[in-house]
């Protein structure tokens, strides 16, 4: 693999008697989503502060590019962090300032640009973060969710190749947080950022990570991608994931992957020797085409409804469901072979296009004259039985999808 972009080795850091870093090693790389999961206080927030250099180790060296920053000239070490942007926990916004003024804050005091070319800079990420109502209002007078908002494009205005995310979505409710992240996600593939995440929100950010970092008992204990976690053995998978994860998934109130998994396993074991089941993945399309007409919110209520209306349909003939990424979910018919599958889901194709139109309902607000949101779904199913790997099923499953409902124009008012 590449160079990293930042890498910790043996890096310690205390305060006072208290060691809350012991001999961090780990790895990010450039153009990825990484996400620091562990439990709240246990030093995550230190961590990502010696990214960015409000805090020094200790012990041990932070390498940027492969080079030592503790060796680096002052030039160089701005020429590595200069570029760098750190959204707080607690938003950090300056109360006596404007929306606007706290998003041009970091403009005016980085670069040598025109009141011109701030504004235009300024604008554009008030639009795209859904600000234009608040432009010149102050903290003070919005809600939670806004002001993660105004923060987040902060964060963004000056174009940053690496951006620190500290508890992003704290505080806020399912549709909320997962609308932050649905943010971030699409902001960094289209300018090519490297972001760093630290949060409990267990499973939200697994949708939007290339890797995860596991800090547990001041250490790193795990680092890698979503799938190799699973399959990880360790202490903190108990007192950590298990812990935030819970039974459900807050947005959609479906299983959780690793309960999804659990409860595959535990099926298995009950049936014959040989007996079959059947996976449906079903694949909601056109999300962007929502985010880019209604916005982050309107998208994450979608996937939300979604979720609502696959186990509506399922759950009552003992189906289980989970969501395994963005726009994907997966259910699971124990003891049902393909032709009765078929049937099932032939059943619940006439049900399906009342099911967008509820969707539709639950995203609808104000948009332009003659704006037309088409929605599509596709599915897909395979036969699986209880020698195969579930996921190699799920696969299998996902290269039969077919469209099987479409609404053509949602008319929003």
């Amino acid at each position: 693999m590449d160079i990293p972009l930042i890498e910790f080795q043996d890096v310690t850091k205390r305060f006072g008697d208290r060691t809350v870093l012991d001999r961090v090693n780990l790895k990010i790389y450039e153009g990825e989503v990484t996400t620091i999961i562990g439990l709240s206080g246990g030093g995550k927030s230190v961590l990502l502060k010696h990214i960015i250099g409000l805090l020094k180790p200790d012990e041990g060296t932070i390498l940027f590019r492969g080079k030592p920053l503790n060796g680096m000239s002052k030039k160089e070490r701005y020429a590595a962090l200069g570029r760098m942007s750190y959204m707080f926990q607690d938003n950090a916004l300056f109360d006596s300032m404007t929306v606007y003024e706290n998003i041009a804050l970091p403009l005016q005091e980085t670069m040598n640009l025109k009141k011109k070319e701030i504004e235009r800079r300024v604008m554009a990420r008030i639009e795209q973060t859904e600000l234009i109502d608040a432009v010149h209002k102050y903290p003070s007078e919005l809600s939670g969710g806004m002001q993660k908002r105004v923060a987040l494009a902060r964060a963004l205005v000056i174009d940053p190749q690496i951006v620190l995310f500290d508890e992003p979505t704290s505080g806020q409710d399912p549709v909320r947080k997962n609308a932050i992240l649905s943010m971030i996600a699409q902001y960094q593939r289209k300018f090519g950022f490297t972001a760093v995440l630290v949060s409990h929100e267990i499973p939200d950010v697994y949708f939007i990570s290339n890797r995860i970092l596991a800090l547990y008992d001041r250490t790193i204990v795990f680092q890698g991608t979503v799938e190799e976690l699973e399959d990880f053995e360790h202490p903190f998978k108990d007192e950590v994931i298990r812990s935030l994860e819970g039974l459900q998934e807050e947005l959609t109130g479906l299983r959780s992957k690793r309960q999804f998994k659990v409860l595959y396993h535990a099926n298995l074991k009950r049936s014959a020797l040989g007996e079959s089941y059947t996976v449906l993945v079903f694949t909601l399309e056109a999300l962007d085409a929502v985010i880019t007409a209604l916005g982050y919110d309107a998208a994450q209520k979608t996937i939300h409804y979604m979720g609502l209306f696959i186990d509506k349909h399922f759950a009552p003939i003992g189906g289980f469901s989970t969501r395994i990424s963005f726009n994907e979910f997966v259910t699971m018919l124990p003891y049902s072979d393909r032709a009765e599958a078929e049937a099932i889901v032939k059943d619940f194709i006439p049900d399906l296009q009342e099911g967008i139109r509820q969707i539709q309902e639950g995203t609808r607000r104000k948009a332009t004259s003659g704006e037309c949101i088409e929605f599509v779904v596709h599915a897909g199913l395979a036969q699986g039985n209880p020698l195969e790997e579930i996921d190699s099923v799920i696969e299998s499953a996902k290269r039969q999808q077919k469209e099987i409902g479409r609404l053509q124009c949602a008319t929003q008012e």
